[in-house]
């Protein structure tokens, strides 16, 4: 039996408040705040990790970003407005539904903890609203909210926040299966990135693991995942995640674009190396240039939200030029990299394409003052490249590694990785054959998660130059 909150132990409904909790607890609960609109809110209620840890704090994940712990009396109140919530699905909910999911939320409230007052559980539906709603939108924050930093979460962690599903292998019955062929592409030449792909089912039989393990957010990626042609149908069937698609945009035809905010895609990031059409097409290794610029202008003109994501090197140093020519396509949200050595770029064709920590820092210095003065939002996404004092100086979040913890992936035969450019070792287990737990608890996974828990350590996979 799950202990009860001392506040609640001399009401006469504890057997009812254990009954609740044992139900309420057992499972990560979900909801989309204005699935129709262009300002989401997707929120992942995440109970503890045992049933005798239900004193701890539960976390809310707003948009698969933000961790706010909250206490038993709010994760009630946010499991009953999730569910009510669900009631409208697939349904654009205005001011007048939050009202009415509000209200019909505190009464359920109101039987699990009658020691609440009305008022009371009215008040604090009403703030745990606007806080959601905040946060999501980034707007300043009227409540007192501690954000939890995921390395102190971790040991209440079942799973990842987040798994890469590399849909699409790079070889194809002994052939090359990708549009491109990057000069930094990390999956190139590695065996479990060629795996032969999992049907359709099976993927779906995946999606669903990921469900059970209580996974709130996947990423669709490859090798180059729109080369499937069932990709919109694993996308509408992952609509209870967060989901976003990692591609190189050939394929972002108007129609596309149009089928993937129907299948209920969250986002969509868009690799794109320079502004100057030489450069990327040197860079992407074939004459495409052309075809991603107009899926990024298809993109937004479907009412996508999208991002851009450019790995920098010596030839794409001048990466203002690029942000330049990405704002005047009306791109908000953009990120850049340091370069992952493995696969193709860990050959001496990209090698000797890396810049040094030194320029790295230069470049991203000019990058900030351009994006804040543009209202541009902008990530560096290579942990340990950069000083932390950069990162402090320029009041940008600095990464870490997320290996086991924030983020895994599963390779195109459903082996489970560290993370997506992790294609070289052993994998961790079978996403279908074998027990998450077992995969999750093992000793390879622990000692990955224990590492990128410390939040200080660069990319074990990283050869870099000084």
């Amino acid at each position: 039996m799950i202990p009860v909150p001392k506040l609640f132990r001399k009401t006469k409904t504890v057997r009812g408040i254990q009954a609740y909790m044992e139900d309420a607890f057992n499972e990560v609960l979900h909801t989309t705040l204005n699935p129709a609109g262009p300002g989401a809110i997707r929120i992942h209620l995440i109970p503890p990790k045992k049933e005798e840890d239900a004193l701890n704090p539960s976390v809310a994940i707003i948009n698969g970003a933000d961790i706010v712990p909250v206490n038993f009396a709010w994760a009630v109140m946010l499991a009953e407005m999730i569910r009510q919530t669900n009631y409208y699905d697939g349904r654009e909910i205005g001011e007048e539904e939050i009202e009415k999911i509000l209200l019909q939320a505190g009464e359920n409230v109101k039987k699990v903890m009658p020691i609440l007052s009305r008022k009371r559980i009215k008040n604090d539906m009403r703030t745990i609203y606007e806080t959601i709603r905040q946060i999501a939108y980034r707007e300043e924050v009227t409540t007192d909210v501690y954000y939890m930093n995921i390395g102190d979460y971790a040991e209440y962690m079942t799973a990842p926040h987040r798994m890469d599903l590399m849909v699409s292998a790079m070889t194809k019955n002994g052939s090359w299966h990708c549009n491109q062929k990057c000069v930094h592409c990390y999956a190139a030449d590695q065996t479990l990135s060629e795996e032969e792909e999992l049907s359709t089912e099976e993927w779906k039989a995946i999606l669903d693991k990921c469900r059970a393990v209580g996974i709130p957010q996947v990423t669709f990626t490859g090798g180059e995942p729109t080369m499937r042609e069932d990709l919109f149908e694993l996308i509408a069937y992952g609509r209870w995640f967060i989901s976003r698609l990692n591609t190189n945009g050939i394929k972002l035809t108007r129609d596309y674009c149009r089928s993937l905010r129907e299948a209920d895609l969250d986002s969509l990031q868009i690799t794109f190396y320079s502004q100057d059409p030489q450069i990327h097409n040197q860079l992407v290794g074939a004459d495409r240039f052309d075809q991603t610029a107009q899926g990024i202008d298809y993109a937004l003109e479907a009412g996508l939200s999208v991002s851009i994501n450019t790995p920098l090197c010596t030839l794409n140093k001048d990466y203002v030029k690029t942000l330049e020519y990405l704002h005047s396509k009306g791109i908000i949200y953009v990120t850049c990299s340091g370069l992952i050595t493995t696969g193709n770029a860990a050959l001496e064709a990209s090698e000797r394409l890396q810049l040094t920590s030194q320029e790295l820092e230069n470049i991203l210095r000019d990058a900030v003052a351009y994006c804040n003065e543009k209202g541009m939002e902008i990530a560096f996404t290579s942990p340990g490249w950069i000083r932390q004092e950069v990162f402090d100086e320029l009041n940008i979040q600095s990464p870490s590694c997320g290996a086991c913890l924030s983020n895994m992936a599963i390779t195109p035969g459903g082996n489970v990785v560290p993370c997506q450019s992790w294609l070289s070792d052993k994998p961790l287990g079978n996403m279908l054959k074998d027990d998450w737990e077992s995969i999750w608890e093992s000793q390879t996974c622990v000692e990955h998660r224990n590492y990128s828990a410390d939040m200080t350590g660069e990319c074990p996979l990283r050869r870099y130059c000084r």
